[in-house]
C-alpha cells in the first residue's frame, strides 16, 4: 500500500493503558476505532523490541551515528548504546558522519574489531547516503547520537524531508534547534526511520556487572579461552580477553568503556538491576 492511500487520525489512548502500566510507543501496531473522523486506541500488539531511550518500539536497527569532528566522538557513551541494542537483540550499526571534516578513522579503528557495520558518510556533500540506505532498507531503523552529530541532515538525505537542522555551537558543542521528538518516516525504497532528540548521557539497568562481557561481541568470542571459568577480564590472571587487548585485537577505547561500566555496574545493588 502507498503512504498517500493510507488514512491518517488523530488518536487517543485509553485510560485503561494508564491503568496498566503501559504507554503507546513510536513504532507500536495497534488497533484503533474510528469516530467523527477521530481515533482511539484499543489495543496495543505485543513488541517484539523496545527501547527505553530512545523510546520506540519494534525496532530491527539501531544506527549510531557520531561525527567524526565537532563533537568530538564520545566513546564511552557510544559503548552503552552499542550494550543497550545488543540488550534488546537489535542489530546496531555504527554511522560515522562529517567525513568532509576528518575522515573518521578514529571511530573506525576503535569499532573494526567488533564486527559491527561501519558506515562513513558525509551528509553534507551527500557522499556514503546510498550505501547507509542499502543497510537500513525494508527495515526499522532509529537514529541516535549526541546533539549535533547530524543525524537530522542525514535524515534530510534519506528521506527527501526537509528536518529542522542547526549549526553546532562553538561554545559547548551540541546542535541548535535539532530534534525534540520521535518521529516514524517511511523510505521510498522500503522501511521506515526515526529521528531520535540527542542525548548527552544515558545509564545502563537491567545488566550485572559480571555479565557484561557477554554484550561486547569481540569479547564474547574470546571469553571461552580464558583459564578461569566465570572470568570477567579485570584482574584475571591467563585472560583471553585483557591479552587480545593487550594485543590490539581490541581496541583500547572499547576495553577502557568495558572497565568504566564494569566499575559502575558492580556498585549497584541487585534490587536496582
Amino acid at each position: 500500500m502507498k503512504a498517500s492511500d493510507r488514512c491518517v487520525y488523530e488518536c487517543k489512548a485509553r485510560g485503561i493503558f494508564r491503568k496498566l502500566g503501559i504507554t503507546p510507543m513510536i513504532g507500536d501496531f495497534v488497533e484503533v476505532e474510528v469516530k467523527n473522523g477521530k481515533g482511539n486506541i484499543t489495543a496495543i500488539q505485543p513488541r517484539k523490541t523496545s527501547l527505553i531511550r530512545p523510546a520506540a518500539a519494534n525496532v530491527d536497527m539501531l544506527v549510531l551515528v557520531a561525527a567524526s569532528k565537532e563533537p568530538e566522538p564520545n566513546f564511552l557513551l557510544l559503548d552503552k548504546m552499542l550494550v543497550h541494542a545488543e540488550m534488546n537483540g537489535i542489530e546496531p550499526v555504527i554511522c560515522i558522519n562529517k567525513t568532509d571534516i576528518d575522515d573518521g578513522k578514529k571511530i573506525y579503528d576503535a569499532y573494526k574489531c567488533t564486527g559491527y557495520e561501519i558506515v562513513k558518510v558525509s551528509a553534507l556533500r551527500n557522499e556514503g547516503t546510498a550505501e547507509l540506505e542499502e543497510v537500513i532498507c525494508g527495515r526499522t531503523a532509529a537514529f541516535a547520537g549526541l546533539s549535533g552529530v547530524g543525524k537530522s541532515s542525514l535524515l534530510s538525505r534519506i528521506t527527501g524531508n526537509n528536518l529542522q537542522t542547526g549549526a553546532v555551537s562553538d561554545k559547548i558543542h551540541r546542535g541548535r534547534h535539532t530534534t525534540r521528538h520521535v518521529e516514524l518516516m517511511e523510505l521510498e525504497g522500503g522501511g521506515y526511520v526515526m529521528d531520535t532528540p540527542g542525548f548527552s548521557s544515558m545509564e545502563l539497568t537491567g545488566v550485572r556487572a559480571e555479565e557484561l562481557w557477554r554484550y561486547f561481541p569481540e569479547m564474547a568470542k574470546r571469553a571461552g579461552e580464558c583459564r578461569f571459568r566465570g572470568c570477567v577480564h579485570i584482574n584475571e590472571p591467563d585472560c583471553a580477553v585483557k591479552a587480545a587487548a593487550e594485543a590490539g585485537e581490541i581496541s583500547t577505547s572499547r576495553y577502557q568503556s568495558y572497565r568504566d561500566l564494569y566499575d559502575t555496574l558492580k556498585d549497584i545493588k541487585e534490587w536496582k538491576n
